[in-house]
């Protein structure tokens, strides 16, 4: 699925003061594969996350998935829109507290009107994959910091999105771990097809993906390494 920005701004009020964080971005992610998006801490990477994925709106200008204008869709229709297509990852996983590790991650087929059991023996499948078998009972609270973030990326991948965002997937895991969830990361990328979008300060990480852009001073956004996708 392509993804393409036109035109982007973002800014927020403070009192008297109007803080523009991105401005007047245009730029086209490839329809498939990894994509790592860097720069400097607070120039605007996660603010461009929740843009891309419906979670807020610009203050002008397009986002289009293919040619659905996603910025011109009222909230229920985006939220709609993000169920069926896009899969999320954020840096501090956002898991339920109260439900285990097969509930949250079966949660979103749920949602989507797949019955119960299709939906844990699908959420199942995918955690074994993940070598979370023996963890499928437990709580977020009695995971490790890695299981956690595996659990996370089962859920936003559950129901095969053609575009995953993941904002930071490694900022809080040890060297060993992160390694880890970025091959995890990679194999799901290359088996679903999609286009995986990684914000990261993670250089070994960034350098994986098949494109590295850089964002720049009012989220100007240049490609400074293209490889071929892996599947292509």
């Amino acid at each position: 699925m392509q993804v393409h920005v036109k035109n982007l701004t973002k800014s927020y009020h403070d009192a008297d003061r109007e803080l523009t964080v991105i401005q007047d971005v245009s730029f086209s992610f490839p329809p498939e594969g990894s994509v790592a998006i860097i720069g400097r801490s607070g120039i605007g990477k996660s603010t461009l996350m929740h843009l891309l994925g419906a979670l807020d709106t610009p203050t002008s200008g397009d986002i289009f998935y293919d040619d659905v204008k996603v910025s011109a869709l009222g909230s229920d229709e985006r939220a709609a829109f993000r169920a069926r297509n896009v899969g999320f990852i954020f840096q501090f996983h956002h898991l339920l507290p109260e439900f285990s590790a097969l509930e949250n991650v079966s949660m979103p087929l749920t949602i989507a009107g797949v019955g119960d059991s299709e939906s844990r023996d699908m959420a199942a499948s995918l955690l074994e994959r993940m070598g979370l078998k023996h963890r499928y009972g437990h709580l977020p609270s009695q995971l490790s910091g890695g299981e956690q973030q595996r659990v996370a990326i089962a859920r936003a991948l559950i129901a095969r999105p053609r575009v995953v965002l993941a904002d930071e997937p490694t900022g809080n895991l040890d060297v060993q771990t992160a390694t880890d969830v970025q091959a995890l990361l990679l194999e799901m990328n290359r088996e679903l097809q999609n286009t995986l979008i990684i914000v990261t300060h993670n250089n070994e990480l960034a350098q994986s993906m098949d494109v590295v852009v850089e964002m720049r001073p009012g989220g100007a956004l240049s490609p400074i390494s293209v490889k071929e996708p892996r599947y292509a």
